[in-house]
């Protein structure tokens, strides 16, 4: 499973701080709503899984402490199809607490998988970019 398949669903969990616009979680669901995917967010704007209006979700996106993402899985009851582990949200305890709940999961990078989809570019690719077609 690689997160490029992932990114394929519409209903995503975004699990970090969605409110601060330096942190990554912030930039996944603006990402991930700017490519017209529905997102739900834990941590600064809701506090469990559970509250998500939905009946289930595609993808779990894990951008948070680990401790507190272990905790978020464990006590939710959401049914959830699969979990992208951001680098450094990951712990053998979070992994543990996904296969107990069967979500299967995949180290990776959200807005790197969207960038391979042709559906983000990096700020700083942006600026490169501006600068070589000067120069071509």
């Amino acid at each position: 499973m690689e997160v490029t398949s992932l990114l394929e669903g519409q209903r995503y969990i975004v699990a970090g701080n969605t409110i601060d616009e330096s942190k990554y979680a912030c930039r996944i669901k603006k990402a991930l709503e700017a490519t017209g995917r529905q997102v739900f967010a834990v941590g600064k704007e809701h506090k469990d899984i559970d509250e998500c209006p939905w009946d289930d979700a595609d993808v779990l996106v894990l951008c948070i402490n680990p401790v507190l993402g272990q905790g978020l899985v464990e006590g939710s009851h959401k049914p959830i199809k699969a979990a992208v582990i951001q680098p450094g949200a990951g712990s053998d305890e979070v992994k543990a607490a996904l296969d107990a709940k069967g979500i299967g999961y995949v180290d990776g990078c959200v807005l790197r998988g969207l960038e391979a989809r042709g559906e983000y570019v990096f700020p700083e690719s942006t600026t490169f970019r501006t600068s070589l077609k000067a120069w071509t």
